[in-house]
């Protein structure tokens, strides 16, 4: 019993002795804020690597040639509205329009280029801003650069795809800021307005054009107008030549007939008419026979 006594005495004063020192309580106040903190902590990782989507097995797949963040551009370009392709477009004047083929006689005769004695029907519209002054030439829709000529007659000449087979052209420019190959903005200058020996008449000007499967169409029945509508052109235009051909196909069957396909009412008629002129020609024979033996 004394043993028991002596040790439960020992250690009371042990701890005593512990508990005295200046640093046991700043010790054990440290030690369990540090076994809070770390079961609070790891409390939380537990949580977040729960609702975490990348701790999940799922891994994302790239698709060939399919990026999911790039951005539109296709459907971007066919909300655009082609613009005049200078910067300051009501400031703008049109000199010569594009020759429209059914438009009137004296339209007609105001959109001839006259160059080496001959005229020549515009292919698309001559632009001029201020009187005689050289201006900023822009993209009138965003697309690629496909061509960059230099060219002494034309002027020099840059091509924009747009795809589907539309194009813009800028002839007449010069002090070009772009190449082959580069992707411009809407608006985006692309070179100055120049002179060419093919129109030297309007001076310093842009010759603008607007082409569908190379095949130029009047810029100002698209202006302000998005590049949509150039696109169903094509389906509408299909469809109309298809109704066409109906007609057209319906009379060469019905000419193609030959007397074989006739109905047969039409046959037994003709045997009907044949006969009768036969039985005429007999009587008519007879008649004169008779009237012979009598004299």
């Amino acid at each position: 019993m004394r043993e028991e006594e002596k040790k439960r005495s020992s250690q009371k004063s042990s701890f005593k002795r512990f508990f005295k020192k200046r640093w046991a309580f700043p010790a054990i106040y440290i030690a369990t804020a540090a076994i809070i903190l770390t079961a609070v902590l790891w409390y939380q990782n537990a949580n977040n690597s729960a609702t975490d989507p990348k701790s999940l097995d799922n891994k994302a797949t790239d698709v060939p040639g399919k990026k999911f963040n790039d951005p539109g551009i296709e459907v971007n370009r066919a909300m655009e509205n082609f613009t005049m392709p200078v910067k300051d477009a009501d400031s703008a004047v049109i000199l010569r329009k594009f020759y429209d083929k059914n438009g009137k006689a004296e339209d007609q005769e105001a959109a001839l280029v006259f160059y080496h004695n001959q005229y020549h029907q515009n292919t698309g519209i001559d632009i001029q801003v201020g009187e005689g002054e050289t201006f900023d030439v822009v993209a009138s829709l965003s697309g690629t650069v496909t061509k960059v000529d230099e060219d002494v007659l034309l002027g020099n000449v840059i091509e924009i795809d747009h795809d589907n087979g539309i194009v813009t052209q800028y002839q007449s420019v010069n002090e070009i800021v772009v190449e082959v190959g580069d992707e411009v903005k809407q608006g985006q200058v692309i070179a100055k307005a120049g002179e060419s020996m093919f129109d030297e008449e309007s001076g310093i000007h842009v010759h603008f054009e607007i082409r569908k499967n190379s095949v130029a169409v009047n810029p100002e029945d698209y202006l302000q107008k998005p590049l949509s509508t150039l696109q169903e052109l094509e389906q509408t235009d299909k469809t109309e030549s298809a109704d066409d051909k109906k007609p057209t196909e319906e009379k060469d069957a019905v000419e193609d007939k030959t007397p074989e396909d006739k109905p047969e009412d039409d046959k037994s008629s003709d045997e009907e008419k044949d006969s009768g002129e036969k039985e005429n020609s007999d009587d008519k024979t007879k008649e004169n026979t008779k009237e012979s033996s009598n004299a």
